[in-house]
């Protein structure tokens, strides 16, 4: 994430819904085939640079199972997107992924990712905080990466996860519960950047952790595919451009 600086039963079952009454929310399997750009065009540009995102977790078991094989790590990257969209073919999502749902989820992103930007000049001015430097072609992958992989692990697993784990021990306080789990797991992606050697600072700390939680309520309310091409969006907006 790239920081630019220029009644118990109601509330229970109201949180639960995950923001599924509202118009358009994807199930998971579509949210995979409407985040599949992102996940290629990440994939086949990494190899090109010296660094990945620190939650990718799949191009290292590629480069290994293409023995360093550029051509052969494409191949299995077009292999695994390949085998996504028969899947969501097989099981009825295929109809879903029309070019006028990809042009609706890219266009809620770029709002929302213009929000944030506006947010970001507003809260930190000029100042400049988070990876700088390098190459158009660096910005935009590591922005597609940081979207795929940091959605993903912060808000899939570690915010939706452990949310509904806690809910099961603490199920007369769920809304509460999913709220303060909000608040932790923003400040854990926060932190989580300065664990490569960024100077730590507490503008750059609060304003990740502030973008964070829009994330989760991104997530929350729209589902995982406008959280990530919100994320990928505003990093691009910030990295490469």
């Amino acid at each position: 994430m790239a920081v630019d600086q220029a009644g118990a039963k109601s509330e229970g079952s109201s949180w639960l819904r995950w923001g599924s009454t509202l118009p358009g929310r994807s199930d998971p399997w579509t949210d995979l085939g409407l985040t599949l750009p992102i996940f290629l065009g990440y994939h086949l540009g990494v190899i090109f640079l010296d660094k990945i995102n620190a939650a990718d977790f799949v191009t290292s078991n590629l480069v290994a199972l293409s023995h360093s094989s550029v051509l052969g790590y494409w191949g299995l990257t077009l292999g695994a997107g390949a085998a996504l969209v028969l899947v969501l073919v097989v099981l009825g999502r295929g109809k879903k992924l029309s070019w006028v749902r990809f042009a609706t989820i890219v266009a809620e992103g770029a709002v929302y990712a213009t929000l944030m930007k506006i947010a970001a000049v507003y809260v930190v001015g000029s100042l400049r905080l988070g990876p700088s430097g390098g190459s158009f072609l660096e910005g935009t992958v590591m922005s597609l990466g940081a979207g795929f992989y940091e959605e993903l692990a912060f808000r899939v697993v570690l915010f939706g996860l452990g949310a509904r784990l806690l809910t099961l021990v603490l199920s007369r306080h769920k809304l509460l519960v999913a709220i303060g789990w909000a608040v932790v797991t923003s400040a854990i992606f926060s932190a989580w950047h300065y664990v490569g050697g960024e100077t730590f600072r507490m503008d750059s700390f609060v304003f990740r952790w502030v973008c964070g939680l829009c994330f989760v309520v991104i997530y929350w309310l729209r589902g995982f595919a406008p959280a990530v091409w919100t994320h990928a969006l505003y990093d691009f907006w910030v990295l490469a451009l």
